[in-house]
């Protein structure tokens, strides 16, 4: 399957999850790598409840709060390298989606030293998407998160989103969701690397799981205005309530 390589970009979290919802609305096969312009705090999907301390670093302009279109926990972002990856649902089975579409993300980091496996826990209800490694999830030999993945599937097409962590704000991590990221207890090459080094490394892989366009294509202007034209609707503002909400177990909960 031909899918189309997208130009890295660094840009505001929620023209990144608005450009990412755009391509899962245009429905053409495509994976792109980026990174993050500010900290930027995602939630997932069916993520609810917003921490008031969330709030607190926004209203103070010390974070962007954004809204995934796809599932799974809150992630910190501006340490980290992201992809998105948008493909038909009919290659995969929908339990072991995960499974065949993170091959190239395996293969990336076992060349690197560092062999990942699924992950076995539950969802259980931190809202910290890196506290926890369900199946949707890449873990090294210690049992550390190094990838966190989770997906939206609609009108016959999927968007992959995962975050790799290379250098977490430690200090801010702490402060907004109470643990520690795994990445920054593990010494190895990947974490040393940065987003440019491993994103190189990251598309030789891909090139060798998919087959990707040559070279990479810039942003087009409709798919901008599209982005555009849903910005909203992935920002987060202050006086968004807070609703509970129940996680769904495991893969159901990243969906």
């Amino acid at each position: 399957m031909a899918v189309e390589l997208l130009s890295h970009t660094c840009l505001s979290g929620s023209w990144q999850m608005a450009l990412d919802g755009a391509l899962l609305q245009r429905q053409q096969p495509v994976l792109r790598l980026y990174t993050w312009s500010r900290l930027t705090l995602s939630l997932g999907f069916h993520q609810r409840q917003l921490d008031p301390r969330w709030l607190d670093w926004q209203r103070r302009g010390q974070l962007d709060l954004v809204r995934r279109p796809s599932g799974g926990g809150a992630v910190l972002h501006g340490g980290d390298l992201c992809y998105a990856l948008v493909l038909p649902c009919d290659r995969f089975e929908r339990e072991r989606a995960y499974g065949s579409i993170c091959r190239w993300l395996q293969r990336t980091f076992a060349e690197l030293g560092e062999p990942l496996q699924f992950g076995s826990e539950r969802a259980d209800g931190n809202p910290d998407c890196f506290a926890r490694s369900t199946a949707a999830d890449l873990v090294n030999g210690l049992g550390i998160k190094r990838v966190g993945s989770a997906q939206r599937w609609q009108g016959g097409w999927l968007l992959q989103h995962g975050s790799i962590q290379i250098a977490p704000p430690e200090d801010a991590w702490q402060s907004l969701l109470s643990s520690s990221p795994a990445p920054a207890r593990c010494d190895r090459a990947a974490l040393a690397m940065g987003a440019g080094d491993l994103a190189d490394r990251l598309l030789s892989s891909a090139r060798q799981h998919w087959c990707l366009t040559a070279t990479a294509r810039p942003l087009d202007a409709d798919l901008l205005a599209r982005a555009g034209a849903c910005l909203e609707r992935y920002r987060l503002a202050p006086e968004d309530s807070p609703l509970p909400t129940s996680p769904l177990a495991s893969i159901a909960c990243t969906t």
